[in-house]
């Protein structure tokens, strides 16, 4: 039995290009790039607290999918134009 568990955003580029939102391989959970887009919109287009705030949302989602949760992050690395 495999180690990896794949967690999907459900968008097509997933197939298209190859990757998970997440991977979960034994206690880690590795997530994938993350942005703001939502049903395929941006939400909170010129605002960064909302496009945070959407994004960290996300996030959450598939760590308690995962079986973790925000407070067990321990690295994070951040885009910003």
């Amino acid at each position: 039995m495999s180690d990896r568990i794949k967690y999907s955003s459900g968008v097509i580029w997933e197939d298209i290009v190859g990757y998970s939102r997440a991977v979960k391989i034994k206690d880690r959970i590795l997530i994938s790039g993350t942005t703001s887009i939502v049903e395929g919109k941006i939400v909170g287009e010129n605002d960064p607290y909302i496009q945070t705030k959407t994004i960290i949302d996300k996030l959450e989602v598939v760590l308690l999918l995962a079986g973790s949760k925000l407070e067990d992050v321990v690295r994070l690395r951040v885009y910003v134009t």
